[in-house]
Parts: C-alpha cells; sequence; structure tokens
C-alpha cells in the first residue's frame, strides 16, 4: 500500500470554459508531480482516446465525465470506453437513480461535484442516495482564491453529516478536485489516496474507502494516524480501542503556518499551531471518529482528511 496523489476532475479545450489540450492538461499533471488523472468533459468521452494516449507508468488516466444536469453536476469515474452518462434532466424528473445504477454496474464511482457552487445548476439538489463520494473542494476554476465560500459550505455540511453517516455505517468519503478549465489550475486542490497499486480499480476502491486526504497544492504533505494499544490505524480505517485511550497525530509538511483542528462528532475538539506535529488523546466512548483540518492563519483551508473510525 502508498499513498497515491491525482486530480479527478480535469478539463480540456472540449468542455465549455476549457481552455488548455489534453497534451497540456497532462504535461502540468506530471509537473505537479500528479500519479493519476481522471477526463471528466461536460457530457462526453469522446477526449478519453487523446488523453490515455499521453498516459504512461508515471501516470494513470481515468476514463469519467461531468454530467451537468439542470439542478446540480456529478462525476462518474471508471467508465467503459464509450460509456456515455446521460445528463438531460433534473430532480423533478426521478432520473438519477437509474444514471448512477448504470455507473456502479461498471464498477465506476460516483461523485457529486461542487455541491454548493455559486451559479444556476451548480448547486446539487439531488438526494445523495446512490451517490459514493463528496466533492468537498472544488479548485480555482474562474476564482482568484484556492478556498471560497461555497467550499467553506460544502465541508461544513459534510462534516454535520459524518456523525450519523458513521453511527448508521454508512457515511461518504470527501475528495477535493481542481476542477482545471484554465492554465494554472491543476492539482489546486488535489486527493491523495491510499491504494494497493497505481491501477484504476485500486485507485478507485481507494476513493470509495476514504483512505484519502486533500491536499490545497502539491507541496503539501500530511500524516494522520490513530493508535489505541498496539493498534494503528490510518486515513478511513477502523482501529478498534477494546476500551483503550486513542491517541491521535498528525504531522504536516509544506504550511509554514497556520493551525491544525481535529475534529470528532462533537465538532472541533482541539487546536494546535502550526509549524509541526500536534496529537490529541481521545477513546471511543468520547468520539466516534476523529479528522483533521489544516487552515492558513487567514482561515482557508490547506488540507483535509477523512476520519479514522473509533470501534
Amino acid at each position: 500500500m502508498r499513498w497515491y496523489r491525482g486530480d479527478c476532475h480535469l478539463h480540456s479545450q472540449r468542455s465549455h470554459g476549457g481552455e488548455l489540450t489534453p497534451a497540456e492538461v497532462v504535461a502540468a499533471a506530471r509537473e505537479a508531480g500528479l500519479d493519476f488523472v481522471a477526463v471528466t468533459e461536460h457530457n462526453t468521452t469522446e477526449t478519453y482516446p487523446a488523453w490515455s494516449a499521453l498516459a504512461g507508468d508515471d501516470l494513470l488516466v481515468i476514463a469519467g465525465q461531468e454530467a451537468t444536469t439542470t439542478t446540480g453536476h456529478w462525476l462518474a469515474l471508471g467508465l467503459p470506453p464509450g460509456h456515455v452518462v446521460d445528463w438531460r434532466y433534473g430532480v423533478r424528473d426521478d432520473r438519477i437513480g437509474e444514471q448512477v445504477r448504470g455507473v456502479h454496474e461498471h464498477g465506476g464511482v460516483c461523485v457529486v461535484a461542487h455541491p454548493h457552487a455559486p451559479y444556476p445548476s451548480g448547486t446539487f439538489m439531488f438526494p445523495l442516495n446512490g451517490f459514493d463520494v463528496i466533492e468537498v473542494w472544488n479548485g480555482l476554476w474562474t476564482s482568484a482564491l484556492p478556498w471560497n465560500a461555497d467550499n467553506e459550505a460544502a465541508v461544513a455540511e459534510w462534516g454535520r453529516s459524518l456523525a450519523a453517516g458513521v453511527h448508521a455505517g454508512d457515511w461518504r468519503p470527501a475528495v477535493g478536485n481542481s476542477d482545471t478549465h484554465l492554465r494554472g489550475q491543476v492539482a489546486v486542490p488535489h486527493t491523495v489516496v491510499l491504494a494497493e497499486e497505481l491501477s484504476v480499480e485500486a485507485v478507485l476502491a481507494g476513493i470509495r474507502a476514504g483512505r484519502s486526504w486533500v491536499a490545497g497544492s502539491p507541496g503539501i504533505q500530511l500524516s494522520f494516524t490513530v493508535t489505541a494499544g498496539d493498534r494503528t490505524g490510518d486515513i478511513g480505517a477502523t482501529v478498534r480501542t477494546d476500551g483503550r485511550a486513542a491517541l491521535a497525530r498528525v504531522a504536516v509538511e509544506g504550511v509554514p503556518a497556520g493551525t491544525v483542528r481535529f475534529l470528532t462528532d462533537r465538532g472541533r475538539v482541539h487546536q494546535a499551531e502550526l509549524p509541526g506535529g500536534a496529537g490529541w488523546e481521545t477513546t471511543a466512548e468520547e468520539s466516534a471518529y476523529v479528522r483533521v483540518e489544516v487552515r492558513h492563519p487567514n482561515g482557508h483551508m490547506a488540507a483535509l482528511t477523512n476520519p479514522i473510525i473509533l470501534g
């Protein structure tokens, strides 16, 4: 198992507002040190052959699509060649379920894209049933800032849903992607995934399981574990405590100043100053899970993790 960096929301000139060729996107991904990318053109998969021809042992290209419905956008990752997801509907048409099931039948992952995007059709209005992952951090797009109010709203909403989701054994992981349309946007942000190998199946399995964290830029490194006795778990894992204290540890590089926040089903429970690492102790009785947010001094997000579950 190792950590792989990837961006699963990318557009070329084929998508509305895109200015880059597939070759330019792939070159930028390599320059950023990414291990994988996903092709997510608007409502088509026809450019995938051009992207995949640029892949190699150093870069995995995953076939995907962004479906831009009238009441929200979503990503289908891991599509078979030539498969196109329909986008011509809204929440009142009751068609989202059949589209999601079609992606799952091919082993794909369905991602809620930028759920609070501030433009018509950008806000996600469908029920979350059937969706695997939520894109809580969407990139620059037409903004000059990598962190915006719509991302803050998405993270807050996702964070509030975790307590009930973890309790029911059915929580949805978070991811972050650049939604690249313009130059200089690739990998801001991107998702770092723990996977058995660099393959479509292994990367999607890691994303689906929440074995991942989101980095605001390629230079950020993060390690987050929980240890109870002789048991240690990484992000997305469940640590059986058997009543013992659980020590959450985080180490951050590439963020010279700011804060590390520890959050549980009780909300924010501890905060430490950067640079360096931080630790915080709890129990399974006190905390159903622990997750981490790393913030710059101005409060903008630098990195965030999926939870480690305490059992």
